[in-house]
């Protein structure tokens, strides 16, 4: 693949022989059944190998290509990925014809803060543990949420605890306590969730696992955290009269997540 190639955004399919080449004039959209995402900016990302792991895992939960398949097709899209700008790759697993892709996109503005809607919204996946399968219903659930003014939505379960946002990991601060639902909960294996939970261990910072109403996270510090745009602390919350706690934690916090960020591999 040219370097020009590498630096537009578009669809490129991998097979063994070929490598990635552009599949936008022959590969249909449709469902997947595995799909991560990651910011990578100037060729920095954060977390690479974590990303690499939960894809390689999801992949093989999965019944896709082999373990050889898979660590080739992870060395061919490391390879072009772009080193200059702001991207926000997507590495995708097809249905049907079991087909890996990388999807070259530009990425988003970022954001450093958030307005949630604080209607806990009923849980529709199918398949919460795997990102992919229900990225299409996630992001109608998203929809609503921004016509009633808001950014993200909070999912709930059948029992109206919070799970997570249809993009993002949901982590609070109870006093000095690190938060976030209970373990076993029906949500993504967050990595920008797990590197906050590790340095808090580290730092000797409590961390416990609640079942908490969106009610009552009302006048706390609330988080949503993922790969694009790291520590996004909740400002306001619209469709009640819910008032958003302080962040006082969040900009420290996120610098040292932005420090975590480290070159692409040369391979």
């Amino acid at each position: 693949m040219t370097a020009q190639l590498a630096a537009e955004e578009g669809l490129l399919a991998w097979t063994p022989s070929r490598g990635l080449s552009p599949g936008a004039d022959r590969v249909a959209d449709g469902p997947l059944l595995v799909a991560d995402s990651w910011l990578v900016s100037e060729g920095r990302v954060r977390g690479y190998g974590r990303h690499r792991e939960r894809f390689l895992r999801a992949c093989a939960e999965s019944d896709g290509p082999g373990p050889r398949r898979l660590v080739e097709f992870w060395h061919d899209m490391t390879a072009v990925l772009p080193r200059r700008g702001e991207w926000f790759p997507r590495v995708e697993l097809a249905a049907g014809s079991l087909e890996l892709r990388l999807r070259l996109r530009h990425a988003p503005p970022l954001g450093s803060e958030v307005r949630l809607w604080a209607a806990g919204q009923p849980d529709p996946r199918a398949l919460p543990r795997r990102k992919g399968p229900d990225l299409d219903t996630l992001a109608r659930v998203r929809g609503r949420a921004v016509g009633e003014g808001a950014q993200e939505a909070i999912l709930v379960d059948p029992a109206g605890k919070v799970l997570e946002s249809p993009t993002a990991s949901v982590l609070w601060w109870e006093d000095d306590c690190l938060c976030l639902p209970p373990a076993g909960s029906p949500v993504l294996p967050g990595i920008t969730a797990g590197l906050i939970q590790e340095r808090a261990v580290r730092s000797g910072i409590p961390v416990a696992h609640r079942e908490r109403t969106v009610a009552e996270l009302a006048g706390r510090e609330v988080w949503l955290v993922n790969a694009l745009h790291g520590i996004r602390p909740v400002t306001g919350w619209t469709g009640d009269a819910m008032n958003a706690g302080p962040a006082v934690r969040a900009a420290e916090w996120r610098h040292w997540l932005e420090d975590l960020s480290e070159p692409l591999p040369n391979q």
